[in-house]
């Protein structure tokens, strides 16, 4: 943009949890604008997750599985002379949380269970539990920028 930046949205808590951040995935999990089927199915999740794994809270399982599918560092690529290199760069914040959101939502997307709810509380204790497709994409990731780590000198 030629101009300046756009102001920051301000977005509101979710009604059970009382947080910013279930709202900002409800965000990322919600398809076609329908908010309202999309917090369904984050507190179905939820429930989910507060039966199967008992004496934690569920929000705080949620936030822990955040945590662990949300990479650190990222490789882009880069052409130099010719050749194009995987470049490893460290990510801001908010795009960190926002890559972490995504794959979890996406992979949980990908899982063969009964409704969206189940596969979403699937997905979250598997990340949870270090385990699961969320979680092998950002070890890989995390891998990548490993082997690449003697191309870092020619950062953007």
């Amino acid at each position: 943009m030629r101009k300046s930046k756009p102001k920051k949205r301000i977005i509101l808590p979710d009604p059970r949890f009382n947080d910013v951040l279930v709202t900002k995935f409800v965000n990322n999990l919600m398809l076609a604008g329908k908010k309202n089927l999309a917090f369904k199915v984050f507190y179905e999740a939820m429930d989910v997750v507060s039966e199967k794994i008992e004496g934690e809270d569920s929000l705080e399982v949620w936030k822990k599985a955040l945590a662990n599918v949300t990479p650190a560092v990222e490789v882009r690529s880069r052409r130099i002379g010719g050749a194009t290199f995987q470049i490893p760069s460290e990510i801001r914040s908010g795009r960190k949380m926002s890559i972490g959101m995504k794959n979890l939502i996406g992979f949980a997307r990908k899982r063969h269970e009964k409704s969206m709810g189940q596969k979403l509380a699937g997905e979250i204790m598997a990340a949870y539990k270090e385990e699961g497709n969320a979680f092998k994409k950002k070890e890989d990731t995390h891998r990548m920028a490993e082997a690449n780590k003697a191309f870092s000198h020619f950062r953007f």
